[in-house]
């Protein structure tokens, strides 16, 4: 009966932290391959924003110097409005990789201060009381 009860024992302290440190050190690469795929998003986005100001800049020049009155005023309205839509995806992203981060700051102290756990506990003799 007692090896049965062995079974479903909860696991210890040290078992757990085990456990959770090889999940966090599992899920670092994952977060860090996040954090660089979020970063070139980014940077893509910012360059979309810059073309896409000066495409509507270009078609206003284009207007004002034609002979024959074109009426490309829907189309910069439609470029304005992409730009806005990459604008605000840039801030999503931007929250997002803030988000993860703070995330990956708060993994490495929690790995850190388990790791330091750890190695303080295992430097103790592991004694009995009565002994």
């Amino acid at each position: 009966m007692a090896a049965t009860a062995g079974l479903s024992s909860p696991a210890g302290p040290v078992d757990r932290d085990v456990f959770a440190e090889g999940l966090l050190e599992f899920l670092r690469p994952a977060v860090g391959q996040l954090d660089s795929h979020v970063h070139a998003v980014r940077e893509s986005q910012v360059e979309l924003r810059e073309h896409i100001d000066s495409l509507a800049a270009e078609l206003c020049r284009i207007n004002e110097d034609q002979k024959v009155a074109l009426d490309l005023d829907p189309y910069v309205k439609k470029l304005l409005n992409a730009r806005r839509r990459v604008v605000l995806v840039n801030n999503i992203l931007q929250n997002a990789q803030e988000r993860l981060r703070r995330l990956s700051h708060s993994v490495g102290k929690e790995t850190a201060r388990r790791k330091a756990f750890l190695d303080t506990s295992s430097n103790y003799p592991h004694s009995s009381p009565s002994k």
